[in-house]
């Protein structure tokens, strides 16, 4: 039987928990384009100063991710004995994330943090990037690089994509292209800049961002960096920093702000969905029901999960830096403000930075349907998360890899997928 190979690291490669303590020379501001119809594609100035998008827009439900088998949960986890990570394909150069056009069924894209998409088509490597953002990015801190890429729920169509990364300033650039007609290539003269955020420090920068079934592009934001938040981003409103945020990019030049996002009519930045975290690495939505699920790097003590359900309304604020985890942290929490606990966490005797995962859908191992997948960067360990039928959640440990996880990947049929930031891709299979 095959078993996953062995990949010694180093501690100094670790890229959700550095910190660094030098501040900048600025306070950190947000650049944004206003929201318009019918988006050019054109390229954008990267230090361009405009005015804030002041746009909202109703939300109209997109259908769920397919396939959808049913939404019921198997009632206990597999034995895990049975199960393997088994290597898809190797020699990337630190990959953190994937991407599966849904009508492209044989191909993968794979982000690597200096800057460059690769292309996995059948199964092997092919010889030219997808695009080349190596000139544009700032990779140098283990946090800092290529971090995101969302397809619009019609790439098939309008060929556009979702990037977010560090640009040479070390700031969070949030930005859209469109790939070539055959989807293997894209040009970066594309590139539309929606969003510039300045970064205080070169770590806890997030750098999810995926489309909800709601369609809109949710994007994850760390509290700015160095340790503890000492800027108190995380509960400030009037930062995106510590936040998840969501706009509407579809048929936008730039963006607009749903109408139900929770500081619409004031009291905070209005594209503000949910807040009080510390460096959410990895969140999802479950591609069968629409519920979310996030995982949030912990300070030095606790690593957490944290659910929000399908419908739940927006607003909800997860308690950093009040709590770490379910841990009091700093400070008094002001009366009649309501944190929302994780739903599994486990401190650092288990692992040192929590990497998020999916929930299993996929119809070709229906004896996993509805475990959450997470795991740890620095052992290589990974969880599962099942609702137990009565409210609450089952969380098991059940592989422990030895890799480091950087991300985990979902294909077009809701095939699991683990990325080594060693350079090598795995999916969950039987064992032979």
């Amino acid at each position: 039987m095959k078993r996953l190979v062995i990949l010694l690291f180093s501690m100094a490669a670790v890229i959700l928990i550095g910190c660094q303590t030098n501040p900048p020379t600025t306070p950190p501001v947000i650049h944004v384009i206003t929201a318009t119809a019918s988006p050019p594609m054109s390229t954008s100035e990267p230090n361009q100063t405009v005015a804030a998008s002041t746009a909202t827009i109703t939300s109209t439900p997109l259908a769920l991710s397919s396939p959808l088998p049913a939404a019921t949960n198997v009632l206990d986890f597999p034995d895990t004995s049975k199960y393997e990570w088994k290597k898809i394909v190797d020699g990337f150069l630190k990959p953190l994330g994937m991407a599966a056009p849904q009508h492209l069924p044989d191909v993968f894209y794979i982000l690597e943090q200096n800057g460059l998409i690769k292309i996995v088509q059948k199964g092997i490597v092919l010889p030219d990037p997808f695009i080349d953002l190596s000139n544009q990015i700032n990779s140098n801190g283990n946090e800092q690089g290529l971090l995101g890429m969302a397809l619009d729920p019609n790439y098939g169509e309008n060929r556009l994509f979702y990037l977010n990364y560090t640009n040479l300033n070390g700031n969070t650039t949030i930005s859209r292209f469109q790939a070539g007609a055959d989807f293997l290539s894209a040009d970066p003269k594309s590139e539309k800049i929606l969003l510039t955020q300045e970064q205080p420090y070169s770590n806890h920068n997030g750098g999810n961002l995926i489309f909800g079934p709601d369609g809109f592009l949710y994007i994850g934001f760390g509290d700015g960096g160095s340790g503890g938040d000492p800027k108190h981003n995380g509960q400030n409103m009037d930062t995106i920093l510590g936040k998840i945020i969501r706009i509407a990019v579809s048929g936008q030049e730039s963006y607009a702000v749903p109408d139900n996002n929770p500081y619409i009519g004031g009291g905070g930045r209005s594209e503000i969905w949910a807040s009080g975290l510390r460096n959410p690495w990895r969140f999802s939505f479950d591609r069968s029901n629409g519920d979310m699920f996030i995982a949030d790097v912990g300070q030095n003590k606790w690593e957490e999960i944290n659910f929000v359900a399908a419908g739940s309304e927006p607003g909800i604020n997860f308690g950093w830096n009040y709590r770490e985890g379910k841990h009091s942290f700093e400070g008094q929490v002001p009366v009649g403000l309501n944190l929302q606990d994780p739903v599994a966490e486990y401190d650092h005797s288990e692992g040192c930075s929590v990497t998020g995962g999916y929930v299993y859908r996929s119809t070709i191992l229906p004896e996993w349907n509805g475990v959450y997948f997470y795991g740890d960067y620095c052992t290589g360990k990974i969880w599962g998360l099942l609702p137990d039928g009565q409210g609450g959640w089952r969380n098991k440990l059940l592989f422990e890899t030895n890799q480091n996880i950087s991300s985990f990947g979902e294909d077009q049929n809701g095939e699991l997928y683990l990325i080594s930031h060693h350079g090598a891709l795995f999916r969950l299979e039987e064992r032979d």
